[in-house]
């Protein structure tokens, strides 16, 4: 998934300018005996007014941004319709800082926009908004109209309506039904002031001051508090993203588990970065759960115990080596052999042709050996600059560290950024033509992403291959709240041709020595019910071992209110036989505000 460290520039980046999904034609003012806010918001996602002017709607005013680019406020007419399908807010974009306060009654006139955060391109739904406003404010310190309780009863089950087939799969067009889909639910409320009470956090707190709760704490729960995401069919419609109106030093600092107690309060919005969001200008008294990292077996001493770890955009410059090699040494118990990702190479992002990684491993090394763990051995290939994806001029690699006391490694020659390892038989048995080597790395499967690394290391006799991964990102992906229903998944290409080689190279060492044990590892990023782990597992070539895991414990990533698996550890058919092996997924990052990566490393132990 793409970084939200790296991802935003801010909490609130809005065009100035709005994007709007159909043309502006303006036209003779409507005025205010005869339009009310229910009537620009209408049945649908579009404002029956769109690109025409108004004149002198009225509301109440219920909350104002005075921060970022979308400076603006909210309205509400305090004299609701009897139609549920239609919102009775609306925010007024100002783009400087407004000049009213909370309880104005205020008339606003402007033209009606529909803005999509994010661009059209996006695919995200639109906001409807008044924009260059005139605006009157008729008294002040009047009550704000009572916020509608969100609750697990008044959410639908259902997440929402496949889009229109003519529309190109867009809701946009379609009628809102806020009693039977969720989306349609939050759509009819856009504006309005809402609350949720003792809400679970589902998200903890990010850099920019945000987090997500639920309202239905029995959906789809863990036993951490969370919310696991398990099909393309289970969105989960009790998230709900929660940001702030007031200073970012008072925003609750929360993890996975805590709870908002009380009432947490403001107008709903809509944004690129989680879709609708509630920005509070009342939060609930953050009531800690007391989630702790977790802590994995320590294999036996005939056992292998296999690990995979993001350790997201590590440089020599990072302040974050001592923690990361605590967790390695804690928290993982000193895996054998440790398959990283995101590892950059000396100078970090500086991009001047550096792509030597040696600082970077030593660093780490070093420092898990000063916390107490082994001295690793380390092997790896150097990708061609800027070639590989990830953050300009770092240069992302996998490394696999192992500790030579346990493992050895096989070397053979050969292995560079631009030849392909391939499989032969020596004494019987497979073996790599180059150790390590990449998995074909001109296909143009591998285009700008990471190529696959393949080693071949001797446990107690036995011969593992292990192939180090870190397939491309799921940027560009529409989201789960976008117009277009089911959302497009246009990474998803990528994935499906890196998981078909990756397999058929599988398939080849299989087809050498039908027993070997072969582990295929990395952030995969994708699901383990996603097609591109299909297609990993086809002919039963590998299996997903997060599977032999509870599926409300199969998750390895926290994005938006979901827990969701995106790293796996994938077997040959000789490591899963007899189900002889223990997985666990060591929660101690992405569930938690102070985490130094974004995603939980996993963990195999078996005998070979």
């Amino acid at each position: 998934m793409p970084s939200r460290r790296t991802a935003r520039i801010g909490a609130l980046t809005v065009a100035a300018v709005c994007s709007t999904v159909s043309a502006v034609v303006l036209t003779t003012p409507a005025h205010a005996d005869t339009i009310h806010i229910h009537d620009i918001q209408g049945t649908t996602r579009i404002s029956p007014y769109a690109g025409q002017a108004v004149t002198d709607v009225a509301g109440i005013v219920t909350g104002v941004r005075t921060y970022g680019s979308s400076r603006g406020f909210w309205i509400q007419d305090p004299n609701a319709d009897d139609n549920p399908a239609t919102s009775e807010g609306v925010f007024v974009f100002t783009s400087s800082v407004p000049k009213v306060a909370v309880g104005d009654s205020v008339t606003v006139s402007g033209t009606i926009s529909e803005y999509v955060p994010g661009g059209a391109a996006s695919g995200n739904q639109s906001i409807t908004e008044i924009t260059k406003p005139v605006v009157t404010v008729l008294s002040s310190g009047n009550a704000v109209p009572a916020a509608t309780a969100v609750t697990s009863k008044s959410v639908p089950g259902v997440y929402t309506a496949d889009g229109d087939t003519a529309a190109g799969g867009s809701v946009n067009g379609l009628t809102l039904q806020p009693k039977k889909y969720a989306l349609d639910y939050y759509e009819s409320l856009e504006g309005m002031n809402i609350r949720v009470s003792d809400a679970r956090v589902v998200t903890a707190t990010d850099p920019y001051a945000e987090l997500w709760v639920t309202v239905k704490p029995h959906e789809n729960d863990n036993r951490r508090g969370g919310t696991v995401y398990g099909s393309y069919t289970s969105q989960n419609t009790g998230r709900l993203q929660i940001q702030s109106l007031g200073a970012t030093a008072d925003f609750p600092t929360a993890n996975v588990g805590d709870e908002l107690t009380g009432t947490t309060a403001g107008p709903l919005d809509y944004n690129s970065f989680g879709g609708y969001t509630l920005v509070a200008n009342q939060i609930g008294t953050l009531e800690q759960g007391g989630l702790e990292r977790e802590t994995t077996q320590k294999q036996s001493k005939n056992e292998l115990a296999v690990a995979t770890y993001n350790v997201e955009n590590l440089d020599p410059g990072d302040a974050s080596f001592e923690e990361h090699a605590s967790a390695i040494v804690n928290n993982l118990r000193s895996p054998d052999i440790l398959s990283l990702e995101e590892i950059q190479d000396n100078n970090g992002a500086t991009n001047d042709g550096t792509v030597a990684a040696d600082q970077t491993v030593q660093k780490l090394i070093d420092a898990i050996v000063a916390a107490g763990g082994p001295a690793y051995d380390w092997r790896s290939i150097d990708p061609e600059n800027n070639k590989d994806g990830g953050e300009p001029g770092g240069n992302i690699r996998q490394v696999f560290l192992f500790n030579p006391e346990r493992v050895s490694f096989t070397d053979r020659a050969g292995g560079d950024a631009t030849t392909a390892v391939g499989v032969t038989k020596v004494h019987g048995k497979a073996a790599l033509t180059a150790s390590p080597g990449r998995i074909d790395p001109a296909n143009t499967a591998w285009t700008t992403s990471r190529k696959p690394l393949a080693g071949e290391f001797v446990f107690r006799g036995k011969t593992v291959f292990v192939i180090a991964n870190h397939f491309a990102s799921k940027g560009g992906d529409q989201g789960l709240t976008s117009q277009y229903q089911p959302p497009a998944r246009s990474s998803e290409t990528q994935r499906h041709l890196q998981a078909t080689e990756v397999n058929s190279f599988v398939k080849e060492i299989l087809a050498t020595q039908k027993n070997a044990d072969v582990i295929t590892l990395g952030d995969i990023n994708d699901f383990e019910f996603s097609d591109t782990a299909k297609l990993l597992e086809d002919d039963g070539a590998l299996w997903s071992a997060i599977k032999s895991l509870p599926k409300s414990e199969r998750y390895t990533y926290d994005y938006q209110g979901n827990s969701q698996v995106l790293d796996q550890i994938l077997i040959s058919p000789s490591i899963r036989k007899d189900d002889d092996f223990e997985y666990d997924s060591v929660h101690i990052n992405s569930e938690f505000n102070d985490q130094i990566s974004d995603h939980d490393p996993q963990v195999l132990r078996f005998k070979p």
